[in-house]
């Protein structure tokens, strides 16, 4: 429990909070835009409403389970947190790798999460506010 302890406050020690347009460009030099027939948009408003671009946020559930990072990905579902029972672990990660500023495994569990029947509507954040929006100024001004 101390080394899971410890590595979450090393993750939280390197977290980024990024600008909207740099995050916009970073998820589109990683191949996000058009990812499972998601626009980059729509990715760029979920995660605004997610985390706010943040890769260390952090949100603990009324059902004891926790969503960590930038796109909050779920403990009970798709990550390992030694402390949610009956994880599921589906994108075969601790947790604790969703919370630095290498998005690089919270993108790679994203797709995952996408490839799910539920696909993008996994994320109440996007089914509240991105869903059936007008996404353009997301991306407005960022020169992609």
């Amino acid at each position: 429990m101390r080394g899971i302890l410890f590595l979450l406050f090393v993750a939280v020690a390197t977290a980024t909070v990024y600008d909207r347009c740099d995050w916009a460009r970073v998820l589109k030099n990683n191949r996000m835009d058009g990812y499972a027939g998601i626009s980059l948009a729509n990715w760029v408003c979920l995660t605004k409403w997610e985390s706010d671009y943040n890769t260390a946020a952090i949100n603990r559930n009324s059902d004891g389970s926790t969503d960590y990072g930038i796109f909050q990905i779920n403990s009970r579902y798709w990550c390992e947190d030694d402390r949610t029972p009956r994880s599921k672990n589906a994108c075969k990660i601790p947790c604790s790798a969703l919370l630095t500023n290498d998005v690089s495994a919270a993108i790679r569990c994203a797709k995952r999460v996408v490839q799910d029947p539920n696909g993008i509507r996994a994320w109440v954040a996007w089914r509240n506010h991105c869903q059936n929006q007008d996404l353009r100024s997301y991306l407005a001004g960022c020169s992609l």
